[in-house]
């Protein structure tokens, strides 16, 4: 039986979508249909690199969640390395998967190797960015943070630039730092792991791609054994009548 999933770029840009797109269509499982969006091309932040503009989008992306909801995708996938309001979207989300590309990322990366380095666009990520490594419980597991210099809108502007900083970095991290997994922390870090990985020989995590395959396997197991989020405590939806008060569930 087929399975939707949908990957949502939390920002107001559509340019990256087809190349979201293209990637995951490479590596997808046959019975996943996979759906890519943005809040739209309204006014509003291109990236969320500051708290400021990741708070702007909050509003907007809980309610992309929700419409995913009512159009029965089994799995959501909000696309950015912050993760941001993923417990919000969990709570409002009934029996359907959402995760974000941190969690992702790690859970999968811990499995694989003993030292992981996150390379990351600029310094200004790092400390929310270490929160979810705390938040997660991967502190164990961090070996260094090491910044390219390159904000969101940078990566994909010269392919040869990026990918020469992105390995620069990743081998000091290797070399200097003991690392054994590298995480591309930034979704914009799309289509350098395949290379980079071959002449690394370590694992190298898409952050995109990891949250892709971790949604995958999420969905089928909620569709098989049942296990979805809990909505006992922490993830509990709120009450539907107070909830339509603030518009987040429609007034059907």
């Amino acid at each position: 039986m087929q399975k939707k999933i949908l990957y949502i770029d939390p920002v107001y840009d559509n340019s990256y979508l087809h190349a979201f797109k293209e990637h995951f269509e490479k590596i997808k499982y046959d019975h996943i249909d996979i759906h890519v969006t943005s809040l739209g091309e309204k006014k509003g932040p291109k990236h969320v690199e500051y708290s400021c503009y990741e708070a702007m989008v909050i509003p907007d992306l809980i309610k992309t969640v929700k419409e995913a909801q009512d159009n029965q995708f089994d799995g959501v996938i909000i696309g950015c390395f912050y993760d941001p309001a993923l417990r919000a979207c969990r709570e409002i989300a009934d029996n359907m998967i959402v995760t974000a590309p941190a969690e992702a990322s790690f859970t999968i990366a811990q499995s694989l190797g003993e030292n992981i380095a996150i390379i990351v666009g600029r310094e200004k990520t790092i400390p929310e960015i270490k929160r979810n490594i705390f938040e997660y419980g991967m502190e164990r597991r961090f070996s260094t943070f090491k910044s390219v210099g390159l904000g969101v809108l940078d990566f994909q502007k010269d392919h040869e630039v990026t990918m020469w900083k992105i390995r620069h970095a990743a081998q000091d991290a290797i070399e200097n730092h003991h690392a054994d997994v590298i995480i591309l922390g930034c979704t914009a870090e799309l289509g350098f792991y395949e290379e980079l990985q071959k002449e690394l020989g370590v694992p190298v995590l898409d952050a995109s791609i990891a949250a892709l395959k971790y949604a995958e396997f999420l969905v089928e197991i909620n569709k098989t054994l049942g296990w979805g989020h809990s909505k006992v405590n922490g993830y509990e939806s709120p009450p539907l009548e107070e909830a339509r008060c603030f518009g987040i569930f429609d007034r059907n």
